[in-house]
């Protein structure tokens, strides 16, 4: 099969791998649909230390198929099956596990290796985290779960109620998929970001005002977004989705007296943030983090993409053929498109129409 393998940062090839065959408990699924994530252009950037503990290593985690060969045991899916497949699955047994804190179970089992014809799907995913596709839901849009399901999470942890402004900083997949979900819970969202196209999807997305952030300062962005919340006090909530220092240090001034900080987007390891201490204190401020998604956020998302509620395959700007997944990972590089959907030869089929909003 072709498959995507990792070497080192900006070191991605297309090889020719053996097709794994399903132990007990585990499903090899024929990947029908690939989608990028800006974890994916970070990880071929600078490598990951969760992921890519070894390499070379498979590559790539939003993933949908259909069910080419079933292990020993298994017995919720069956050959032919079209299914959605998360990439992790919590240990159930572990002391955060016990606590219901699933994304930071101890023991927490991560899937690689969707830029590939096959991929074998581990037997504890399989248990906990593989879905029957709902009819009439697209492959492309079954891959756009995992993503969608973040960004469930950072909302669902973000104490979001109708009619609070909430303040997204960051007009990527995920920026834009926390606008589609808070405006879902009746919440005016003012996002912030660049590039025509992201912004576009912004507003299709819900966001009440859309800001282009372009040769701005810091504190001109300040100014402007702070002009967009009542009396200029600041937003309820603000979820930072970007992931760098300085960005987290803008999303706790940006937030009312009593409001919630919420740090999404991951900073490279080893940088640090200062933020000034008086309005932590005084002005009572939550500040948390947010990472990964669960089972049930997962589960959330394909419902929500099953009955048309977040049209996620907005977010895709090109389908392109598996062997040019190196292509799309240049694009993203290049901060040219929003997703790219990957097509394996046998569902080639897929690449044809279109896929954005008019």
């Amino acid at each position: 099969m072709l498959a995507a393998m990792f070497y080192a940062p900006g070191d991605l090839r297309l090889e020719e791998r053996p097709i794994p065959q399903p132990g007990p408990g585990e499903v090899l699924l024929q990947v029908a649909a690939a989608t990028t994530c800006g974890t994916d252009l970070k990880t071929f950037r600078r490598g990951h230390p969760l992921l890519f503990r070894q390499t070379p290593a498979s590559f790539g985690h939003e993933v949908s198929g259909t069910v080419a060969a079933t292990g020993v045991g298994v017995t919720k899916v069956r050959e032919g099956d079209a299914v959605a497949v998360a990439n992790s699955a919590p240990c159930y047994q572990c002391f955060y596990c016990k606590r219901g804190r699933y994304s930071l179970c101890e023991d927490l089992l991560l899937l690689n290796g969707t830029y590939a014809e096959y991929l074998l799907v581990p037997a504890r995913i399989v248990e906990h985290n593989l879905y029957p596709l709902p009819t009439d839901t697209s492959f492309i849009a079954a891959a756009l779960a995992e993503p969608l399901a973040c960004a469930l999470h950072g909302v669902g942890a973000s104490d979001i109620h109708a009619g609070d402004t909430v303040i997204v900083l960051g007009s990527g997949p995920l920026g834009l998929l926390l606008t589609a979900a808070a405006t879902l819970r009746g919440a005016r969202v003012v996002l912030t970001g660049r590039g025509e196209e992201r912004l576009r999807l912004g507003t299709y997305f819900g966001a009440s005002c859309v800001i282009d952030v372009t040769g701005m300062t810091p504190q001109e962005q300040y100014e402007v977004v702070r002009d967009q919340t009542e009396k200029r006090r600041g937003a309820d909530v603000v979820i930072e989705a970007i992931g760098t220092p300085e960005t987290w240090q803008q999303a706790a001034q940006l937030a009312c007296p009593g409001g919630l900080v919420n740090l999404f987007g991951g900073c490279a390891s080893g940088t640090q943030v200062t933020l000034e201490t008086r309005p932590l204190h005084y002005s009572e401020l939550t500040i948390k983090g947010v990472f990964h998604h669960t089972p049930s956020y997962y589960a959330q998302a394909l419902h929500l993409i099953a009955e048309r509620q977040i049209d996620v395959e907005a977010l895709v700007t090109r389908r392109l053929p598996l062997h040019a997944a190196l292509e799309a990972i240049s694009l993203l590089t290049q901060k040219k498109g929003v997703k790219y959907a990957l097509i394996p030869p046998a569902f080639a089929s897929l690449l044809d129409g279109a896929v954005s909003p008019d």
